[in-house]
């Protein structure tokens, strides 16, 4: 194990600085740590919660001198056991882990679903510094579960870039999935990458749509993971595991796991578990 690696995979004992309600069931978490500084966006860290579990999270927010902060759905027993915790309260943190996206200059789209869009908008941030032309999906059932949109607005702004919301009862910006217009901007525009996040039925429907329209994509996956550092094999798809090999994949790696990508999940028990 790189030395890098090691002291990534130490448990740091770090306090919440801040809480703020993204929506009636996301708040992001906002800490001070060295290492998460350093993160690239698409790295995922290790989050303990004390008395309860260790869980993976993406970070939303990083970079050097600033704070850092993973924005978390209240979906479980750990994510409702940190929903409840305050300014001050402690936090273990363990990271950061895995691949990032591979900033691409020209002409990118970006499409993201629910809390997908954690990794994304940093992602935006980030490339919105190069000589590119950004177009920007995001996706979500209403809009009070729409994430990030001024924060994807003020960083598209720089460079002139498009944001297109969509919400499946049409409460906000456009009616239905945020594939559609996906769809139809592939038929219309060359791309020179795109970048998904999201529910994997959507990751992998982008997947399809690039395939067809032969434009190189770049996913964050999502899978159960216990150690973060390749060994334990919860996160296994295919031949890789996802903390260790991703957890951005391209679209040449997700072309060798296609049998399972978009299909089938693993549980506890290693059990293949179909996407509903």
């Amino acid at each position: 194990m790189s030395a890098h690696l090691t002291a990534a995979n130490n448990m740091r004992t770090l306090k919440i600085l801040s809480v703020k309600n993204e929506t009636p069931t996301v708040k992001t978490f906002t800490f001070h740590d060295v290492l998460c500084a350093k993160a690239k966006p698409g790295q995922f860290v290790m989050v303990w919660i004390p008395g309860v579990d260790e869980v993976p999270m993406t970070l939303s927010a990083m970079g050097l001198g600033k704070d850092s902060s993973i924005t978390v759905e209240k979906v479980g027993v750990a994510t409702r056991a940190l929903h409840k915790m305050k300014v001050g309260n402690l936090i273990g943190i363990r990271g950061p882990f895995g691949n990032s996206f591979t900033p691409t200059e020209g002409n990118v789209m970006i499409v993201g679903g629910g809390t997908g869009l954690t990794s994304l908008a940093p992602l935006a941030e980030k490339i919105a510094d190069l000589d590119v032309e950004i177009t920007f999906l995001l996706g979500a059932k209403s809009r009070g579960q729409l994430l990030f949109v001024d924060r994807v607005k003020t960083a598209l702004s720089r460079v002139n870039g498009r944001v297109v919301a969509v919400t499946e009862d049409g409460s906000y910006g456009l009616k239905g999935l945020v594939t559609k217009p996906a769809e139809q901007l592939l038929a219309k525009e060359k791309f020179d990458m795109v970048y998904t996040c999201g529910p994997e039925q959507m990751m992998h429907r982008m997947f399809l749509l690039t395939e067809r329209h032969k434009t190189p994509l770049q996913t964050s996956l999502e899978r159960l993971m216990r150690c973060a550092i390749g060994l334990c094999g919860t996160c296994v798809l295919g031949r890789f595991r996802v903390c260790r090999d991703g957890p951005v994949f391209s679209s040449q790696q997700l072309r060798e796991v296609k049998e399972e990508f978009g299909r089938f999940k693993r549980g506890f028990d290693g059990k293949r578990i179909p996407f509903k």
